[in-house]
């Protein structure tokens, strides 16, 4: 065997776990591809069937969960709420988090010992590495979906408004809303329902929007929930509220399109200089580069 093949072969088993990892932690479904379901089973909605979900895969989680918690591996106590804004809740994630903080670095380790090329330097790094790259995606995951969150806030607001012109409450419009944007905006319908569920087991309305804009930590849901606190308590319009913060949102969204347009102009001059330049200058000035050269030639004979 040689040093290349120990090497491709525990480069591959790292890479492999850490795609797989990441995979079972993003969401593949699509909004056409759910409307597509949804229409397959007359409705109803599709929920994908995760693996892990079936008993073989909740006694395996049972026994990492104990194994983990005999061996003092308590998990990080913001780590429920990083589970949240990513968008799984549950104890389910957390012990797959933890697993795969603690079965990747063994993995890892496993693989480094294969290779026969500088072993105790990758013996190290490959576990390290394997350790801190859980962590890393969910960070990814938690920014992605605020990012989601943001981006569908103006149709949530238009769709608020619409509802509450049409004579619904602002709890029966957030549910309606909420189940309207459940293909196109899956973020901010479970935000939405959440709040919902939330009313229903007796949390107050107020509390419940506060709760929302603490888990999004985002300005604009920030600002949502304020004013919504403000017409509760001082009992103004709702939907005057609503279409101003709307026409907000909305010029803030195209302030922020022009200021990425703006910022273009600076971007491609690197580009230009590094790519476009040397080739049009190889192109204008390079026939003449030559002619000088022949004619240089021909008075030196």
């Amino acid at each position: 065997m040689t040093p290349l093949f120990y090497f491709t072969f525990g480069a591959t088993i790292f890479f492999t776990l850490t795609i797989a990892i990441f995979l079972f932690f993003t969401r593949t479904s699509r909004a056409a591809l759910q409307r597509i379901r949804e229409i397959t089973y007359h409705g109803r909605r599709f929920r994908r069937s995760v693996p892990l979900a079936s008993n073989t895969g909740r006694k395996f989680m049972a026994m990492v969960h104990w194994v983990r918690s005999h061996l003092g591996l308590a998990a990080d106590t913001e780590l429920p709420e990083r589970l949240a804004n990513a968008g799984y809740k549950g104890t389910l994630s957390a012990d797959i988090y933890m697993t795969s903080r603690i079965v990747l670095p063994l993995l890892a380790l496993l693989g480094g010992s294969f290779i026969p090329i500088d072993r105790g330097f990758w013996m190290i790094a490959l576990p390290a590495a394997a350790f801190i790259a859980p962590n890393i995606g969910l960070t990814r995951m938690v920014k992605r979906r605020r990012e989601k969150i943001r981006r569908s806030i103006p149709d949530a607001v238009d769709l608020l408004v619409i509802c509450v012109d049409a004579g619904l409450g602002i709890d029966q419009a957030l549910l309606r809303v909420g189940q309207e944007l459940g293909n196109s905006h899956p973020q901010i319908t479970e935000e939405m329902l959440q709040i919902n569920r939330e009313q229903r087991a007796g949390k107050p309305r107020i509390q419940a929007w506060t709760d929302m804009a603490a888990r999004s930590e985002l300005p604009d849901i920030d600002a949502f929930a304020g004013m919504l606190v403000q017409t509760e308590r001082f009992g103004t319009p709702i939907a005057r509220a609503l279409s101003s913060f709307g026409d907000n949102v909305r010029m803030k969204r195209r302030q922020l399109a022009e200021e990425k347009a703006a910022k273009t102009t600076v971007k491609i001059i690197f580009p230009l200089v590094l790519f476009i330049f040397p080739s049009m200058f190889l192109v204008l000035l390079g026939p003449a580069v030559l002619n000088i050269l022949r004619s240089m030639s021909s008075m030196g004979q």
